[in-house]
């Protein structure tokens, strides 16, 4: 079994981006503004939470998992 260390940190980030990309999803099917709004402030969120995603995404798989069994 392999295993990577992600810092709490690491976790927290990972978790904001969600929720952005969440709230841009909510937004984008919500009828309480606009369809103008809507679609730009959903858009927004979405595309800010899919593009901080990457990184992270990134860098918890370019880190080298720990082998459990040598341990």
């Amino acid at each position: 079994m392999k295993r990577v260390a992600i810092t709490l940190p690491e976790i927290a980030l990972i978790a904001g981006t969600r929720v952005i990309a969440g709230a841009g999803i909510a937004l984008l099917l919500a009828d309480h503004l606009s369809r103008e709004q809507r679609r730009t402030i959903g858009g927004t969120l979405l595309a800010v939470g899919i593009l901080t995603t990457i990184p992270l995404v990134l860098d918890v798989f370019g880190k080298l998992p720990v082998d459990l069994e040598d341990a």
